[in-house]
C-alpha cells in the first residue's frame, strides 16, 4: 500500500516481487479399494503404513485381496494411501443399550465389534458423572481395556456431552442418546462389561462379481470408489482383481477427471492365447491413456497359509514399485528394468520368454517376468493408449504421469492468479513463476534437451490472451515440454574390423 507522504524524510516501501513459488505435488499417493470386514465405509482413510492398515481394517482376510494388495504396495516402496472399504448391504453394526438411555454402536459394520463390550461406572464423588471404558473380550480370553473415558455427563449442555466425547474420540464406539434421559446408565457388573451384539460382516464381495462393481459404477451415488471425490489428491488407483472391460473403463475415466492413474490387473489365469489378442477393446478407448495393464498374476507367500505360496494380483505390487521409482529417480523414470525388481515375489504365474514378451508388448501390455540374477521384474512401460498401432502420443507410462504432475501442479500452483488484472504485467507473473517451476524441473532431468530452450517453453502474452478473450475473463497460459521417453529396444551393432589392409 502506498504511503502518505505528509513530511520531509525518508520513506521506505515494500515492493513484491512476484514470485509465487509452485511446489510439485505428490506423485505416488495410492488409493486401494475393495471389501474389508472391518472399517470405515463412510470415507476413504489415509494410512502410512501396513500397520495403520491392520489398525483400522483388521489384519490380512483370505476372503478378500484388498489387505495383501496393500502389503504389497508398502512392501515395495510405497508410503501413502487411501482406503476405500466395501460393504454389502446387509452387513450389520454392532450395539449395545445401557439402562435404556444410551446406545453405543459400533464404529463401522461387521462381526469384529462382538468381540468388544462397554462397561460404565459412576465416580464416586460425584453420581452425575460416569466413565464409559471400551472392552476386548474374545470367547475364551483374558478381558482387556483398549480405551476409557472419564468424568462423562448424560446431559447435552456438559462440556464432557458423553455422545461428542465418543463421536470425537473413541476408535472403537459412537453413541446415541434415548429419548431425554435425565440420570447417566446404571453401572454394569463389576469384570461383565455390557457385550455389542449384532456385528456382521454381510456378503463377501469379490472382484468382477455384479454386487462388488455396483460399488464402482457412477449411478452408485457418492459411495464405493466415489468416496475418494472427498479426498485432496490421490495419483495411483487400484482394485485388486476387478478385471471387467467396461468396470476397468469407467476407472479410467474417473482417473482421468482425477488427474491420476489407473493400475490394471490381466484376469487371474488369462492364457498367452487370450493376451496376445490385445486388452479388452473396452480399455483401449477415450481414457486409455490413463490406465496400464499388468500380466500374469504374481505368486508369492501367503502369511495366513504358512507362507504356502499364492498367486495374487499385481497392481498392488506395480504401485509401490511406481513409488519407490518416483522417490528414487523422479516420475519421468520408467517403473521397469531391472530395478523395477518386485519385492516378496518368488515368481510368476506364467514364465515369458522373449519373443512372447515381444507379441505382447506392441499391443500395450506390459509383462512381469523373471530374469535370472535379478528376479522378478516389471518388464514394460506402456499405456492402455501403448499398442504401436495407435501412435498415441501417450505411449508410454512415465510421459503420461509426468504430464498428470505437471497439470497438477501448475493447477494448485496458479490459483492466485483468479480476479488478478489481466493483463501484461499479470502474464509477465505467470510466465516468471511458472517458468522457475518448469526450470527446476529440466535441472532434475526431467525432459529431452540439453538447454531450456530445447526443454520446454511458457507462453503467456497477448497471442494466447485476446481482447476477446479478456473481455470474457480469460487468460491463456500454453506450456510445452519433450518428454523423456524410455529406451525399449537398445541395439549394440557389433563390427569385425577387416585388419591393416594396405591401400
Amino acid at each position: 500500500m502506498p504511503v502518505t507522504y505528509n513530511y520531509p524524510g525518508v520513506y521506505i516501501e515494500e515492493i513484491s516481487s512476484g514470485v509465487r513459488t509452485i511446489a510439485g505435488v505428490g506423485t505416488s499417493i495410492a488409493a486401494f479399494v475393495g471389501w474389508a470386514a472391518r472399517g470405515p465405509v463412510d470415507h476413504a482413510q489415509r494410512i502410512t503404513s501396513f500397520q495403520d492398515f491392520v489398525r483400522h481394517y483388521g489384519n490380512l482376510d483370505r476372503r478378500s485381496l484388498l489387505g495383501y494388495a496393500v502389503q504389497h504396495f508398502f512392501a515395495n516402496g510405497g508410503q501413502d494411501a487411501y482406503i476405500v472399504r466395501l460393504a454389502a448391504s446387509n452387513a450389520a453394526t454392532a450395539s449395545v443399550t445401557l439402562s435404556g438411555k444410551l446406545t453405543v454402536d459400533a464404529r463401522s459394520p461387521g462381526a469384529w465389534a462382538n468381540d468388544y463390550g462397554i462397561e460404565v461406572r459412576a465416580r464416586s464423588d460425584d453420581a452425575s458423572k460416569f466413565r464409559v471404558a471400551v472392552w476386548y473380550r474374545p470367547s475364551g480370553q483374558t478381558l482387556a481395556m483398549v480405551e476409557s473415558f472419564d468424568n462423562l455427563s448424560i446431559a447435552s449442555s456438559d462440556r464432557r456431552f458423553v455422545k461428542s466425547v465418543l463421536d470425537d474420540e473413541s476408535a472403537y464406539v459412537k453413541a446415541t442418546i434415548v429419548g431425554t434421559p435425565t440420570t447417566r446408565p446404571a453401572d454394569t457388573p463389576a469384570n461383565t462389561p455390557a457385550p455389542l451384539v449384532g456385528g456382521h460382516d454381510g456378503s463377501v464381495l469379490e472382484p468382477s462379481t455384479p454386487t462388488f462393481e455396483n460399488k464402482l459404477h457412477p449411478s452408485s451415488g457418492t459411495g464405493g470408489v466415489f468416496l475418494l471425490d472427498r479426498v485432496d489428491l490421490f495419483n495411483l488407483l487400484c482394485v485388486p482383481g476387478e478385471t471387467t472391460g467396461t468396470v476397468v473403463a469407467n476407472l479410467q475415466k474417473y482417473c482421468r477427471d482425477k488427474r491420476a492413474f489407473h493400475i490394471a490387473d490381466s484376469v487371474e489365469n488369462a492364457s498367452l492365447a487370450a493376451m496376445q489378442s490385445g486388452p479388452a477393446p473396452e480399455l483401449t478407448g477415450a481414457n486409455a491413456p490413463n490406465g496400464a495393464i499388468y500380466y500374469p498374476w504374481v505368486k508369492a507367500p501367503d502369511p495366513l497359509q504358512e507362507n504356502r505360496i499364492r498367486a495374487f494380483p499385481p497392481c498392488g505390487f506395480v504401485a509401490g514399485i511406481y513409488a519407490r521409482t518416483d522417490g528414487s529417480r523422479g516420475v519421468w523414470k520408467a517403473p521397469a528394468g531391472t530395478d523395477a525388481s518386485v519385492t516378496g515375489a518368488i515368481g510368476v504365474v506364467l514364465a515369458l520368454t522373449d519373443r512372447e514378451n515381444g507379441t505382447l508388448n506392441p499391443r500395450g501390455i506390459n509383462c512381469i517376468r523373471t530374469i535370472p540374477v535379478y528376479g522378478t521384474v516389471l518388464w514394460g512401460s506402456r499405456t492402455l493408449d501403448g499398442a504401436n498401432e495407435r501412435g498415441s502420443e501417450w505411449k508410454y507410462i512415465p510421459v503420461r504421469r509426468v504430464a498428470l504432475f505437471i497439470e497438477e501442479s501448475l493447477f494448485r500452483g496458479t490459483q492466485w492468479v483468479v480476479f488478478e488484472p489481466n493483463d501484461e504485467p499479470l502474464w509477465a507473473q505467470i510466465r516468471l513463476n511458472v517458468g522457475a517451476f518448469m526450470h527446476n524441473l529440466f535441472r532434475q532431468g526431467a525432459f529431452q534437451g540439453s538447454s531450456p530452450r530445447d526443454a520446454y517453453f511458457v507462453k503467456c502474452d497477448k497471442e494466447t490472451t485476446t481482447q476477446n478473450d479478456i473481455n470474457q475473463g480469460i487468460v491463456n497460459i500454453v506450456v510445452g515440454f519433450a518428454p523423456l521417453k524410455p529406451a525399449e529396444f537398445v541395439v549394440i551393432k557389433i563390427q569385425q574390423m577387416a585388419g591393416q589392409v594396405q591401400a
